[in-house]
């Protein structure tokens, strides 16, 4: 995936101020003032671009970071706030439609007078049953029907196609249950980690006394949750070893399943989901569930209530009081994020809806920020990036003739999705109301879960998106080999009708291109054209590719964010290898479009190629919050944004050329990384 997935949003006192001050600038294509010329382009590119926005910009209180993505998202946020309350107004709109879902969901979402009345009563269902738990049967009948309404406790559970036969959808089990980020930040034993747990524990003792338990018993229970979740981090796998492909499928017989895991039936426990019979499952993680199996009859059932309250709780803090919402805040917000305000309810309740309901939203949204000219003109520059990054890999002098063949096959097989979805799934069957928040998610829940594993055991339809019109962002999917660019990145200053095609082959233009590296990326390239987990390469290829990807991992694991805290070359490799190999092949097609033509004057003083360069730079201009920097270097696969910038094109020798950066220059890497 192209952007991070951490990110969360808000406003603050002067976020409209920023946002006016953006658009005016973004509108126009590259904004001149922010170059900042007391930095030298072949020092710092990063800085040179974007060095007096960097000065002047400030952060929000409500956001941990604020840049272009950020202000891209907000005004997404904005049009999507509009689209919502006009359906929240319309109560005359069909039942089932998707005005009157996303309007009866907002609504109940906007209605806190209706969520503190209601108090912590939406739990107590679940509370009861949980408390009826007497044994090892009693606590897997209990997950299933957490795991129903979308509570995740201790792992998921879901249908997606077999990663070695693309052909056919199989259950899925993968390591979960935790309540941090990732499983280092329970193992890792520096100071700022040690610190993040005790108030994860002090968080945790707190909200179980807004629930009721009194202190000693708050404290009691904050301590089982991290026996718990420590034992379940420990059989984990870190996010560097998920990178790897392998890590993620250990297909084996219900049978074999259930031996791995004790005290647990697999069968038992789909009849209970309501799943298709099923004889194999993807135990992603087998030592996860080798562990979890041994903690149900090593963890006394007492500790096993305690952990699924927490679970349900945690879960539900959003939908809850505005006591519970304000503690869930002050850990996930303000210390893991930096955030110093909670955002508006507005703001959260747009994004709940585009989460829960994206496919209803975007296909209003796409009716007003959305056009057909808008989509041919992608198209046309994804197939000007195909044909460039075809005519590359047939240069290619490291890559044998059998390699190349598959190479080229795989990205001729490549489908492109582009704005929304041709085909929409819908929501037959599904009924929301206005009185109920809580109720409305649960529903949903249960709709989308049931509706998902229903597919166990049918070919998988590949036409259908993984994400939403309305999300700024896009991606690969290694299984299905496509490409996606909702509605919503397809704005300024990632595209823009209105600049000239230097700056939109520097930044959406790059943003194909790194989609289509991730398919040939150190992950991305162990799937065939068919979206099969194959190894398709030579071995001496093979070999020759990792020594170039090593070469790369090798850059970013040199570069220092702050003192002692270092890019993970080894966790960022798909992304630095993406962002390479795309802004390479966007630099190729931008070459060849300007063929047969007038050579373009020069814009503000800049080149052609040095307006390329700028649009890549200025689509990363950010500012974090520490402790969201921090929270980034431990857990996103992507580099930090300045990394991003001036990574990659201290390995292009077009990027010197353009800006004629010499041997020596900082911009200029001793060793240039180089593959595609």
């Amino acid at each position: 995936m192209f952007t991070n997935t951490l990110r969360k949003f808000g406003a603050g006192a002067v976020l409209l101020v920023l946002l006016a001050a953006a658009a005016a600038a973004q509108n126009s294509g590259f904004d001149i003032s922010r170059v900042d010329e007391s930095v030298e382009a072949c020092t710092n590119f990063y800085q040179y671009t974007n060095g007096n926005w960097l000065k002047k910009a400030e952060i929000p209180a409500a956001f941990p970071s604020w840049g272009t993505w950020d202000i891209l998202i907000t005004r997404t946020r904005e049009n999507s706030r509009d689209i919502l309350d006009a359906a929240m107004k319309n109560q005359k709109a069909a039942k089932g439609s998707s005005e009157q879902l996303t309007g009866d969901y907002y609504a109940a979402c906007m209605d806190l007078d209706a969520i503190e009345a209601a108090g912590t009563k939406p739990l107590d269902p679940y509370f009861k049953s949980i408390d009826r738990i007497k044994d090892a049967k009693g606590l897997q009948a209990e997950i299933a029907a957490l795991h129903q309404v979308g509570f995740p406790a201790l792992f998921s559970f879901f249908a997606y196609l077999d990663e070695k036969n693309s052909s056919m959808n199989i259950a899925n089990a993968y390591q979960g249950g935790l309540s941090l980020p990732t499983s280092e930040y329970y193992t890792k034993t520096d100071d700022k980690s040690k610190e993040v747990r005790d108030k994860f524990l002090a968080h945790v003792a707190r909200m179980f006394e807004l629930l009721g338990d009194k202190p000693e018993v708050a404290r009691t229970n904050a301590a089982t949750i991290m026996r718990i979740e420590m034992r379940l981090a420990k059989a984990s796998k870190t996010p560097v070893e998920l990178r790897e492909p392998d890590n993620y499928y250990h297909k084996i017989s219900v049978a074999e399943a259930d031996k791995l895991m004790p005290n647990f039936s697999w069968t038992t426990y789909a009849a209970r989901l309501g799943t298709p019979k099923f004889a194999d499952i993807n135990v992603g993680q087998p030592d996860f569930f080798r562990e979890a199996g041994r903690m149900m009859s090593e963890v006394p059932i007492s500790d096993w209530k305690t952990y699924l309250r927490w679970n349900v709780l945690n879960n539900s803090a959003g939908r809850l009081p505005k006591r519970f919402d304000d503690q869930d805040f002050e850990f996930y917000g303000k210390t893991l994020n930096g955030t110093t305000e909670q955002q508006p309810r507005w703001r959260r309740c747009t994004r709940a809806t585009d989460n829960s309901l994206g496919e209803a939203l975007g296909e209003q949204y796409i009716k007003k920020h959305f056009t057909p000219e808008a989509k041919k003109r992608m198209d046309d520059l994804i197939t000007n990036l195909f044909a460039a990054y075809r005519e590359r890999m047939n240069k290619l002098d490291w890559m044998t003739d059998a390699t190349r063949k598959q190479a080229l096959e795989k990205l001729g097989a490549i489908q492109r999705k582009i704005g929304y979805p041709d085909k929409l799934r819908g929501y037959a069957g599904l009924k929301l109301g206005r009185k109920s928040y809580f109720d409305n998610q649960v529903r949903i829940n249960r709709f989308l879960n049931a509706r998902d594993l229903r597919d166990i055991g049918n070919p998988p339809d590949k036409t259908r998106w993984n994400t939403t019109a309305a999300t700024v962002n896009a991606y690969y999917n290694s299984n299905y080999n496509d490409i996606t660019f909702p509605a919503a990145i397809l704005q300024p200053p990632f595209f823009d009708f209105k600049a000239d095609d230097a700056l939109n082959y520097g930044a959406i233009g790059a943003v194909i291109g790194h989609e289509l590296t991730h398919g040939f990326d150190d992950s991305g390239s162990q799937y065939d054209a068919s979206g099969n987990l194959k190894m398709w390469w030579t071995d001496d290829d093979r070999k020759k590719f990792e020594e170039k990807a090593g070469c790369v991992t090798t850059q970013f694991s040199g570069y220092e964010v702050e003192k002692d805290l270092f890019i993970n070359g080894k966790l960022t490799l798909g992304e630095n290898l993406a962002d390479l190999g795309g802004l390479t092949i966007a630099y190729d097609a931008f070459q060849k479009s300007m063929e047969g033509k007038p050579r373009p004057a020069k814009i503000d003083g800049y080149t052609a190629e040095q307006r390329f360069f700028l649009g890549w730079g200025q689509v990363w201009a950010e500012k974090d919050r520490p402790e969201y920097a921090r929270l980034l270097v431990q857990s996103d696969p992507h580099s930090i944004p300045v990394f991003r910038v001036n990574g990659p094109l201290s390995n292009m020798p077009q990027f010197a050329e353009a800006f004629s950066c010499k041997v020596g220059d900082k911009m200029v890497s001793q060793k240039q990384c180089k593959i595609w």
